[in-house]
């Protein structure tokens, strides 16, 4: 399913819509290994998301916020579909494991609507959660830097990759990536994304899938169009229709592997996601449990609204 344009107008309420294990992994591998927890235990990938966190928080000040996190790491809908998707991918380490439990409780004890689900990406997750808050009027603003989140882009969503600072809309797509928002699925169905292991259509890189999509407007007007492919003015465009022809059902399978889905359950919150109270009982035991040190709890606690006393 792609994204629809619903009655979000350019004056309407944001929602911030989080990529949260993208920042996990970041700081999991750009913090030193030098943070333990309690029981000696390392942290290093929650005190960066923490840090990372906080930032967004203090920054944006989110009346509307749902932080997503992947789940679905082999038990996803996609994996019954084509069982080698992200099978390329090693196996997350227990010590990173532990610590994505106490990211989820750290944004949860902040008063975030936390999403996670055993069959659905975090994508889907951002995905579902745009389409039902533009129904009451919301505007997306996605931080991530993942192009497949592109595809979900309106005409007044905003995709963010935070750590470059950089912001964009739908109109800032092609720019980055070639095609228009809506065609990034078809665009990948057809060069593939090594990263999720999707094959794509073999032989079909970025460009000419860029060329393809740019003439024909979508992957179905290019399939149902196959005879026009070998006379259009780009090199190698007689091999190119023979490949699609050949891979035509691979193609549609990636489509797919691709799309955002809308269809996940998103809990109680939905579909507004209003920040709720934070939990001081909670946070107070995760800075003791994670060991997080003076200026981490009192900022904490401020982007909690709670008042923080230092201990003796």
């Amino acid at each position: 399913m792609s994204a629809v344009q619903g009655t979000a107008t350019a004056a309407a309420v944001p929602l911030y819509l989080v990529d949260a294990s993208l920042y996990v992994f970041r700081a999991w591998h750009s913090m030193p290994d030098e943070f333990r927890d309690a029981d000696g235990r390392p942290t290093n990938a929650v005190h960066g998301f923490a840090r990372f966190l906080l930032e967004l928080l203090e920054r944006e000040r989110p009346r509307h916020i749902a932080v997503a996190f992947d789940e679905a790491l082999d038990s996803c809908f996609r994996n019954t579909l084509y069982p080698a998707y992200k099978a390329n991918r090693p196996p997350a380490p227990e010590e990173l494991k532990r610590q994505f439990a106490h990211c989820k409780a750290l944004a949860a004890a902040l008063g975030l609507n936390v999403l996670a689900h055993v069959e659905y990406e975090a994508d889907d997750l951002i995905g579902s959660a745009l389409h039902h808050a533009r129904a009451h009027g919301h505007r997306g603003v996605i931080v991530s830097a993942d192009k497949d989140l592109s595809q979900l882009l309106d005409l007044h969503d905003e995709q963010w990759d935070f750590a470059r600072g950089q912001r964009w809309g739908a109109a800032g797509v092609k720019a980055r990536h070639g095609v228009e928002a809506r065609q990034i699925a078809d665009y990948l169905a057809l060069c593939g994304d090594a990263i999720d292991n999707i094959p794509g259509v073999p032989g079909i890189g970025a460009k000419t899938a860029a060329v393809l999509l740019g003439h024909f407007g979508s992957l179905d007007a290019l399939l149902a169009r196959i005879d026009e492919v070998p006379f259009l003015r780009f090199r190698g465009a007689a091999q190119a229709a023979a490949r699609l022809r050949l891979h035509r059902e691979q193609a549609l399978l990636c489509r797919q592997l691709a799309t955002i889905s809308f269809d996940a359950p998103l809990g109680v919150a939905a579909p507004v996601f209003v920040r709720g109270g934070a939990d001081a009982a909670a946070i107070a035991a995760l800075c003791e449990q994670l060991r997080f040190g003076p200026l981490t709890r009192r900022r904490l606690h401020a982007a909690a609204g709670l008042e923080y006393t230092p201990q003796a």
